[in-house]
């Protein structure tokens, strides 16, 4: 049987997809399942074993020349590598205008997405016109449930164990880079897109303060979130700001953290759904959304409008190291 995954973004989107490939195999283990992603998170799909091919879906750099015939011809490209194979079942997860254009041009007998969006998603209903079958969900059902109840509908299973995101374990011998150091770290993960989502910067001081003398490592990503580090760091004795990471060197940041205290954001997530020692922090989302719920490692804490206090998440973060 051959099946189509398409979830093209964004990071933490990508990643509560995962649990899909492992459940597919456990029903069906002779299942070959390929993947569209957006090509930036290329590298994260590529660490399961059980995706065979993965599909790099480039919109994000190909909308800004369209007018290229070099980007035209990678659009080209791309569609034709996508009908190469004829899919049994192809399976959109995201439930937008362009995920459906790509299950549209897919070539498989069956075409399997989402009949509704969850509570607060950017859920398209127009791309319902590319489904040969439409599932509904609860509007309240979590991101990373969203996706396997809809797949275990169309193949025939319950889904009814913990989810496994098939990411395997860091080997000993793998090297760690210069920026990592040799010292067990936390990990702060206190940057986002959206500003009412993020805990306050005295908030992160006076954690880092109490965490010490571990050191602390502070990824960013915008310039506005390196002056936000380095911040921190000039508060936080043993913090240290990272340089810019690639996608890959942050999944390795995530996958090998002794703790992980972050925000809801997707490198959080990644923590957790490697099952890292994990403290999230919700402040202006619904935590039954994407609280990480597969592990005992990954203390939950706040909800949309209610953020926890610094006691509050160093107990949390104390209790799992």
């Amino acid at each position: 049987m051959n099946i189509l995954l398409v979830r093209v973004s964004s990071l933490g989107d990508v990643l509560h997809n995962m649990p899909i490939v492992a459940d597919i195999k456990r029903h069906f283990p002779h299942a070959n399942i390929d993947w569209v992603v957006e090509e930036g998170y290329v590298s994260l799909v590529r660490l399961n074993p059980m995706v065979r091919n993965i599909l790099p879906w480039g919109l994000r750099r190909w909308r800004k020349n369209l007018r290229s015939k070099e980007v035209r011809d990678e659009v080209g490209a791309f569609f034709t590598k996508l009908r190469e194979v004829q899919y049994d079942y192809v399976f959109d997860t995201q439930g937008l205008l362009k995920t459906g254009v790509i299950m549209g041009a897919a070539r498989g007998k069956h075409k399997i997405g989402l009949a509704n969006g969850s509570e607060g998603s950017g859920y398209e209903g127009i791309s319902r016109i590319f489904h040969t079958k439409s599932i509904p969900t609860h509007p309240r059902t979590h991101a990373v449930a969203r996706g396997r109840l809809v797949v275990g509908a169309a193949l025939g299973f319950n889904v009814d164990t913990p989810a496994d995101f098939g990411l395997p374990e860091v080997p000993a011998s793998e090297p760690r880079p210069a920026w990592m150091g040799e010292a067990p770290y936390a990990v702060f993960f206190h940057g986002t897109a959206r500003d009412a989502k993020k805990w306050a910067l005295a908030n992160w001081i006076e954690l880092g303060k109490a965490l010490a003398p571990m050191p602390v490592l502070l990824p960013w990503g915008s310039d506005k979130e390196k002056a936000e580090a380095e911040a921190l760091a000039a508060g936080i004795p043993n913090a240290r700001v990272l340089p810019k990471l690639s996608m890959a060197d942050a999944v390795m940041l995530a996958r090998r953290a002794d703790l992980a205290v972050g925000v809801d954001t997707g490198l959080t997530h990644i923590a957790a759904a490697f099952s890292r020692p994990v403290v999230e922090i919700y402040a202006d989302s619904p935590r039954w959304k994407t609280e990480g719920n597969w592990s005992p490692r990954i203390l939950n804490l706040g909800d949309k409008g209610a953020p926890p206090g610094v006691a509050e998440v160093l107990a949390a973060a104390r209790s799992l190291l």
